[in-house]
């Protein structure tokens, strides 16, 4: 027997990465070698330090059982202190930070907190696509912030309408920038605390590169870094990024008080917190060794330096930005960004993901990740530079 699926379900479009799934799957049945360049999940294992603290704490027998709904407060207290050292922001790890089962998580359950029939998000485009979703499952109306290459990629929020202004209960920001790479600047950031201080939004920070960046002179910024922010925005971190922890899933919300209990209270009663053996696996992620993270980097710097070589004997033009690793690149003229996409997975066995599955205004771009070896790498710009685009 088929059940219909509720109108929330019905109105979905194919989730983005899914569908590059399907079409892969495709080429591989065809005995085709597919280089994956489309979703960002780093090749690179985690840390061996951090796995043997969760070896550890598995074999306690008080990590057995269900854990706390808003996480342990020594992990709160190693987030606190790692925003501390890392951004120079204080928080108070009871009532101002909350662990997460990936940050993934709590950004699709804040809408439900904040969020009522027909109340507004003001949601960047392009876009992770889980903001507009999110907002959707909660009855909210979505705004588009159009991010455009002439703006740097930042939405202009003084041009909003005052009117979708009144109305708007969250605000979604996204640097480092997925899928274009831009970076914030303060002056942008402090627009955002004004507008967010006079018409009383809530801004949601979703901050998981920060730590993937190539100039030390120029680290990315936290929204808390911006006087004033802590009353108007909450901000997330994931783990999975920075110290390669995508499948742990783990990571934590910090910033406004009242924005981390309503996000708790959601999580009360949707689920029962992350395993404490992987927050204890966290608690060393954030306070031990850090080098790992600057080999990160290094690993990372010299996979963009192969590409943008490429890029630059293709013709092709990208986004240059010093964070994440992604590329946003333009599409030769005469293509979609779905069609070229497309192209180089048919004739040259390449996934990239098409700029329009991140929203109306990434048509013209495509997105790579270099989440592959440097060898799949040069092997990928080889086949491009075949193709004689």
């Amino acid at each position: 027997m088929d059940f219909p699926f509720a109108k929330r379900i019905r109105e979905l479009p194919p989730y983005l990465f899914a569908e590059i799934d399907r079409l892969k799957e495709e080429q591989i049945k065809k005995g085709k070698k597919v280089i994956d360049l489309g979703v960002g999940d780093p090749d690179i294992p985690t840390p061996p330090s951090i796995v043997s603290a969760l070896q550890r704490a598995a074999e306690k027998k008080e990590n057995h059982r269900y854990p706390s709904y808003v996480g342990m407060l020594k992990f709160r207290e190693a987030a606190a202190e790692w925003y501390r050292k890392r951004f120079g922001v204080t928080l108070d790890p009871e009532r101002e930070v909350i662990t997460l089962i990936g940050s993934k998580e709590g950004i699709a359950h804040l809408p439900w907190a904040f969020i009522d029939e027909g109340d507004i998000a003001l949601v960047p485009d392009p876009a992770y696509p889980v903001y507009g979703i999110a907002t959707k499952f909660a009855g909210g109306e979505v705004y588009k912030m159009p991010l455009k290459w002439e703006n740097g990629f930042l939405p202009d929020v003084e041009s909003i309408p005052e009117d979708v202004l009144k109305r708007a209960k969250l605000m979604f920001l996204n640097y480092p920038n997925n899928p274009t790479t831009a970076e914030a600047t303060e002056e942008f950031y402090r627009k955002v605390v004004d507008v967010a201080s006079r018409y009383s939004i809530l801004v949601v920070s979703d901050a998981p590169y920060t730590e993937i960046y190539y100039d030390e002179s120029k680290k990315p910024l936290s929204i808390l870094q911006i006087d004033g922010a802590k009353d108007v925005a909450i901000e997330f971190h994931s783990l999975s990024k920075t110290y390669n922890m995508t499948g742990w899933r783990i990571g934590f919300a910090v910033g406004n008080e009242s924005a981390v209990k309503g996000l708790g209270k959601i999580k009360t009663n949707v689920d029962s917190g992350v395993f404490q053996a992987i927050q204890e696996a966290g608690i060393e992620a954030l306070t031990g060794d850090q080098s790992y993270v600057e080999k990160n980097r290094e690993i990372y710097r010299k996979r963009r330096e192969i590409f943008i070589k490429g890029l630059e004997k293709l013709g092709l033009d990208y986004m240059k930005s010093n964070s994440t690793f992604y590329l946003w690149i333009k599409v030769p003229d005469g293509y979609s960004s779905s069609d070229f996409a497309k192209k180089l997975l048919e004739d040259a066995a390449i996934v990239v993901t098409p700029g329009v599955g991140f929203g109306e205004y990434g048509e013209g771009y495509f997105r790579v990740s270099l989440t592959q070896d440097t060898d799949l790498l040069e092997e990928a710009v080889e086949r491009m530079l075949k193709l004689n685009l």
